[in-house]
């Protein structure tokens, strides 16, 4: 169902065929062990799918923003959960899009070849959370030209399965700033030397299989060209790639939207009672025509998002209007698909539970609604600011 041909055919087509050897039991089991889907993520740097974003010239295909979301959707739409692959996609960006020349060599033919991770970034903090410009991790630079990094960090995803890390930290105490947005700098972290000597994780167990930790840094040194663009302007550049990471998710529950509603679509077909299919009952049919409509609406959405990034245009309030949108759309699917499964999609082995546990994340996080909401109504709709 649902599979016309469009403009990202082949890329849909590779990307279901390469899914088709991760199955839902797959990631069924993957999901009890609380483990990391390792083979398939393995799987799909081999074959270059997580390098979409990255140029040729760095061994990468160039694809862009757009084929990067398609190739999301279509993780999600075949049962998998992108979650575990995604910041690879977004990460890179900031990288791409602000990294000296030096630093693109360094980092990104590695990144395309699948020999370097860079599945993690550092922003949140525990007092802070969502209000960025007001992070208390510092990164105080020395006479020898390195930083040295202090402070506490949370809801930090892939740090165990990342060699590469990307870290907000203020450079220029907020007192002495012009604008609050301004001090704040960005940082490349090599885990694979920063963990045990200055930079401390601790995981977060949590309602959905999402590695997910908390950090802390003391004392942990950074050396200098590991400063990403001109120190001081690291909130916009993280903007910028926050803008991919929304659009990208939009698409992940834009596959999750699609795969319940095919499970619903199905269900409703097989299911016999009072000797007749359930879905012969309006009751069963509209909910699911409703959750449908609402996801080929956020898929519009999640298109111009990624079509007006890839044009480097404005598109924060499309990747925010997207993320939204789609989100919402997934978790009406997910009722409607446990709805019509009846006590069935509560069953593991019916894999509606899971799914539905993965999508309900994306009411809250990277962004929860209501902060969207705030953002439309101020930088959109030019009303006062709520906070």
């Amino acid at each position: 169902m649902f599979n016309e041909i469009d403009d990202h055919q082949e890329i849909r087509d590779a990307v279901r065929a390469l899914c088709r050897q991760f199955p839902d039991e797959y990631f069924r089991k993957v999901d009890e062990q609380k483990a990391y889907p390792e083979a398939f993520v393995d799987a799909l740097m081999a074959a270059g799918w997580l390098a979409a974003m990255i140029p040729e010239d760095y061994g990468g295909t160039g694809l862009g923003l757009t084929a990067a979301s398609v190739i999301m959707e279509e993780i999600n739409r075949s049962g998998g959960n992108a979650g575990a692959v995604h910041g690879q996609m977004y990460n890179m960006g900031t990288l791409l899009r602000s990294g000296s020349a030096a630093q693109k060599q360094k980092y990104l033919p590695g990144i395309a070849a699948g020999k370097l991770r860079i599945q993690s970034m550092a922003v949140t903090e525990p007092t802070t959370g969502t209000d960025t410009t007001k992070i208390k991790t510092t990164a105080v630079k020395r006479k020898d030209g390195r930083y040295v990094v202090n402070g506490q960090k949370v809801w930090i995803s892939r740090v165990q399965h990342s060699d590469l890390m990307i870290l907000l930290a203020r450079t220029t105490p907020l007192a002495e700033v012009r604008k609050k947005s301004e001090g704040m700098s960005v940082f490349i972290v090599d885990l694979r030397e920063a963990i045990g000597n200055g930079l401390s994780v601790r995981p977060i167990p949590n309602l959905v299989n999402h590695e997910t930790n908390e950090l802390f840094f003391e004392d942990l040194e950074i050396p200098e060209e590991n400063l990403i663009g001109e120190e001081g302007q690291g909130f916009r550049y993280i903007l910028d790639g926050l803008n991919a990471e929304r659009t990208l998710i939009a698409a992940e529950c834009i596959g999750d939207g699609y795969w319940f509603i095919e499970r619903a679509r199905r269900y409703a077909n097989e299911r016999i009672v009072f000797d007749r299919p359930i879905g012969r009952n309006q009751g069963v049919q509209f909910p699911i025509a409703d959750a449908f409509i609402e996801v080929e609406a956020a898929n519009l959405m999640r298109f111009e998002a990624a079509r007006r990034f890839d044009a480097r245009e404005s598109c924060g309030a499309q990747a925010n209007m997207a993320k939204y949108l789609a989100a919402k759309a997934s978790w009406e699917a997910a009722n409607v698909c446990l709805q019509t499964h009846g006590g069935f999609g509560f069953a593991n082995e019916y894999d509606i539970e899971r799914k539905f546990r993965e999508t309900r994340l994306y009411q809250v996080a990277p962004i929860s609604t209501n902060l969207i909401y705030a953002y439309i109504a101020e930088h959109v709709l030019g009303l006062p600011r709520s906070f």
